[in-house]
Parts: C-alpha cells; sequence; structure tokens
C-alpha cells in the first residue's frame, strides 16, 4: 500500500465507517421540478425580492439528479443593483434542511449578516427577510451558512453584481455576466453527499466532475470583437481553480469589492473557495476557444467560448488594449497603507490537531495502521502549497470533525477558535498577520473570510503588494504568511472562518466584535 492511504494513521484505529452516497431524493417525498435556466433581475434602490431554496431536478453527466437551488436554477438568479442601494430579500426555505442566507463580502448590517451568530438556523418551511445595503461595487454572492457542504455542493449559490456609481469605474464593456465554478462529487451514479454526515473534514470534498455555472458542458456564444467582463466566483466547497481561456487574453480589473488599483494582463487567475475575480475578455475573432482549469499537474476542461463571425456595434477593442489606473480604489486604500510597515495588532496562526481519544496530531508520533510510528506533517499536495486535487482520498474520506480539529489560533494569547476574543473599534484600522503553519499534521491552503467588513491584503511573505484591491477573502497558502489591514466598519459580533465548508464544520473560525 501506498504512503498516501497509510497517512490515516490513529483515525483508522479509532473507526472504520463506510460513507455511502446520497442524493437529496433519498428522504424527499413529493415532485420535484426540473432545473430552469438562471435569470438576471435588475433591482432598484427599496425593491423586494422573493427569494426561495428548494429541491430540483437537473441532468449532470448525463445523469439526472435531485439537487439544490435558489428560485429553481443553478446558478441562483443574478441580481443587479447599483452601489449604494439597499434592498429586501424575503427568503423562504422550501428543503428538509435548516438553512440561513448569507450575503458574502456585503457590508450590510449585522443584523441580517445570515449567520448563527445572529440569526436562529431556519427551520423548513419558515421565512426571514434580509434588508442589505450595498456601498461597494464589485461581486458578491449568496449561499446557505447552515448545512453548507450539502446545501452549497447541491447547487444553492448565486450572484449579486453591483454596478459602481461612477460610469468610469471600470472600462467599457459589450456584455457582463457571472461565471460560477464548483465541482460536485459523483460516485456510482450519485451525489456523493450526506445530508446528515459531513465527512471529508481533513480536506473538505472534491467533486470529481466540475462544474462552470451549474453545467458540465457550459458554452458562452459571443460574436468576434466583443468585449466581455466575467465575474468569477468560485463556489466549491474546497477545491481551488486556476482560471484561464485558450487563446485569450485575460485583463484583471477587480475582485472582491471592486476595482484594483491597476488593471493588468494575466494568463490566468487562481481563486479559493469563495474568492472572486473580474476580468475582461476581448475576444478577438471568430473560434472556438476553452475555458480551463489549469493546475501544475493538469488542464481540466470547464467549458467554451463559441464566438461567430459576426460584428458588434461598438467595439471597445481598442479600449481594452490600455491598463487604466483606478483612482477611486487608490484613495480609499491609501488611508490604510501606513500600516503595511507596521508591527501587526494580531497574529493568526493556521493549523491542525487530532481530536477524538485525546490524539494530538499537532507536534509528536502517531501510531500508522501497520503499528509503526509516524512523526512530523503528513504530505502536502503541492510544493506551490495549494492541494489542487484530493491527493489523499482515503484518508480524506475517512475523516470527521469528530477526530480531525482544524484550528484559528490567537498566537499572543493562544486561544483556539471561538475562544478567541478579538475586540476592535469602528473606524481604526488593524494589521492582522496570518500565517499557514507548514509543520501542522496536514498543511495545505485556507481561504479566510471575515464577515461584514473589507480588508486589504499587503504582503506576503514579507513581499509589500504594490497592487491593492478591497478583498473580504483570501487564499493562504500552506506555509505562506499574508499580512492584511482590515477595515473594521461595521459594528456588532462577526464571524471570520476558513471557507473550505468542512474546515468550518470541523471548528475553524473565530468571532470578533467591532465597537
Amino acid at each position: 500500500m501506498s504512503n498516501k492511504y497509510l497517512y490515516l494513521g490513529g483515525i483508522m484505529l479509532l473507526a472504520v465507517v463506510v460513507f455511502g452516497t446520497m442524493d437529496g431524493s433519498n428522504s424527499l417525498k413529493r415532485n420535484i421540478a426540473p432545473a430552469l435556466q438562471s435569470t438576471v433581475v435588475e433591482l432598484q434602490d427599496g425593491n423586494t425580492y422573493n427569494l426561495t431554496a428548494h429541491y430540483i431536478t437537473k441532468t449532470i453527466a448525463g445523469k439526472e439528479h435531485t439537487m439544490l437551488a435558489y428560485n429553481n436554477s443553478i446558478p441562483g438568479p443574478t441580481i443587479k443593483i447599483a452601489q449604494g442601494a439597499e434592498i429586501t430579500i424575503n427568503f423562504k426555505n422550501d428543503t428538509d434542511l435548516p438553512a440561513l442566507l448569507h450575503a458574502h463580502g456585503v457590508r450590510m448590517d449585522n443584523a441580517f449578516d445570515g449567520s448563527q451568530l445572529q440569526q436562529a438556523e431556519m427551520k423548513p418551511g419558515e421565512s426571514f427577510s434580509y434588508k442589505l445595503k450595498f456601498p461597494d461595487a464589485g461581486v458578491y454572492w449568496y449561499h446557505p451558512h447552515a448545512k453548507e457542504v450539502f446545501g452549497q455542493g447541491l447547487g444553492l449559490y448565486g450572484a449579486f453584481i453591483v454596478s459602481p456609481n461612477d460610469p468610469n469605474y471600470f472600462p467599457p464593456v459589450n456584455r457582463e455576466m457571472p461565471i460560477f465554478l464548483s465541482d460536485v462529487p459523483i460516485e456510482k451514479g450519485k451525489i456523493a453527499l450526506d445530508k446528515n454526515t459531513t465527512s471529508h473534514s481533513l480536506m473538505g470534498h472534491y467533486g470529481n466532475v466540475m462544474l462552470t455555472n451549474g453545467e458540465d458542458a457550459y458554452n458562452l456564444d459571443a460574436k468576434a470583437g466583443e468585449v466581455l467582463r466575467l465575474y468569477i466566483v468560485n463556489a466549491a466547497n474546497a477545491r481551488p481553480f486556476n482560471f484561464a481561456i485558450r487563446g485569450l487574453k485575460l485583463k484583471l480589473v477587480g475582485a472582491d469589492s471592486g476595482a484594483y488599483e491597476k488593471a493588468s494582463f494575466v494568463d490566468s487567475v487562481i481563486l479559493g473557495p469563495s474568492e472572486r475575480a473580474t476580468v475582461d475578455v476581448l475576444v478577438s475573432e471568430a473560434g472556438v476557444y476553452d475555458i480551463q482549469n489549469k493546475t501544475p499537474d493538469r488542464t481540466y476542461p470547464l467549458g467554451t467560448i463559441s464566438a461567430r463571425n459576426e460584428s458588434v456595434v461598438v467595439s471597445y477593442a481598442e479600449e481594452f488594449g490600455v491598463l487604466r489606473d483606478n483612482q477611486a480604489t487608490m484613495q480609499s486604500s491609501n488611508p490604510f497603507k501606513a500600516l503595511a510597515d507596521s508591527e501587526p495588532t494580531k497574529r493568526l496562526v493556521l493549523t491542525l490537531d487530532m481530536g477524538g481519544n485525546g490524539m494530538n496530531m499537532q507536534g509528536g508520533g502517531h501510531m500508522m495502521s501497520d503499528g509503526s510510528a509516524m512523526g512530523g506533517p503528513m504530505m502536502s499536495g503541492s510544493a506551490d502549497g495549494i492541494e489542487w486535487d484530493d491527493t489523499n482520498q482515503m484518508m480524506n474520506q475517512m475523516s470527521n470533525a469528530d477526530v480531525i480539529k482544524w484550528k484559528l489560533v490567537d498566537q499572543d494569547t493562544g486561544k483556539a477558535n471561538m475562544d478567541i476574543d478579538w475586540v476592535f473599534k469602528q473606524g481604526e484600522p488593524v494589521k492582522i498577520r496570518i500565517f499557514n503553519d507548514p509543520k501542522s499534521m496536514h498543511p495545505m491552503q485556507h481561504p479566510i473570510h471575515f464577515h461584514g467588513q473589507r480588508f486589504l491584503v499587503v504582503a506576503r511573505d514579507g513581499v509589500k503588494q504594490t497592487n491593492l484591491v478591497w478583498k473580504d477573502t483570501t487564499l493562504v497558502r500552506a506555509g505562506e504568511t499574508v499580512d492584511i489591514v482590515l477595515d473594521p466598519s461595521n459594528p456588532g459580533e462577526w464571524m471570520a472562518h476558513c471557507h473550505i465548508s468542512e474546515h468550518l464544520e470541523a471548528g475553524m473560525m473565530l468571532r470578533f466584535r467591532v465597537d
């Protein structure tokens, strides 16, 4: 047996559990409608919109599956609003699961964050009205904050696109659209997600079928000469993506909460779970262009762009070649840059412990399944600090939150996860240093998300970042040190956590308060 299957060690001695496959249909005894095409809904300030979560049927990889959707589509409706608008989302839970609706990255009022800190989980059949305000341009998304592994994994996600008040904030384009990247595990013809049991706590579920906008054979029709704006969202539970389009240049203009200080041409864009990127693409001529996920080991197909030889009414090809500065981002970030060279106020370490029967994976050795002892870290998936695929499938499947304890540790106090008691003053920026310990028992990347606030990534491994953008989530590679400057603008008690859903359920979250 190869070493990657021996890593399980003490876990295999604790328990042997066989996880079967489960589809949402196994417990739902009513007629389920087929999935519809996703729609775009434009809302004005003060509008109310009804959103419902429910089961649907959808064909993936040639077989019909029971999945979950908002308003009958995967992704759910794309909601477009203007910067500064306030809307009400009347959300109904028409599933047999507990539910919460989280507007990810939106600096809304604390009471409507849709996390367990502010709201009791909604029971099946219950409704709740979320009053949301959107002070920042950019791309945001909504998803469940209860039973995330199952719900989000089966299709519960949708986008908010917030148009800037300044028409010159972004360069002009012919069309804009969301691009959701996700994956789903299909085994023996069924979706291998269990709504009652969370497994794969070590690494998270890596699906073996990748989806673009909910499709395993996605195609985007275009015209030769069009400039497209793609709002790319990583909605996968665990998988990172390196997004590329073969034969086309990508112009990176924005990320989570708006525009970069300066646009740049890139070959690809790396996105951890819940991260977003705003990318402009010039479809230079007629033809078929492959959308790809490019990892160091292989290239995965994600779909195609099919460009017709049909002239566009207005050409923005010349503007596409210009890399503009964004003065709005520069002005908003300047007051925070002074902290880039200062000592951090808070220090956070990302690490892993073994729970269950007192077995501690942090530090000393533990027993292998063959009776031998093993000390030190388990193998990480890649030399670049990112596990692009599930490299330890047996161990990952067998792991659960009873034995795997992912931890956020306050380096100064030693407190971990929900015992951390950070308090920040509204309007006073805070520098936080995040270190992903490469000596933990299984070092891997973590997308760290702060609710209700925004931040700047000012340094990586001591190298100052020179092109800033407002973020709410950042991918921290194994062994990497990331410095962020947090803008604590929203009062209240909030959550910060790893956005690999299985890691969140295995404890990797903290609370902080803004007074």
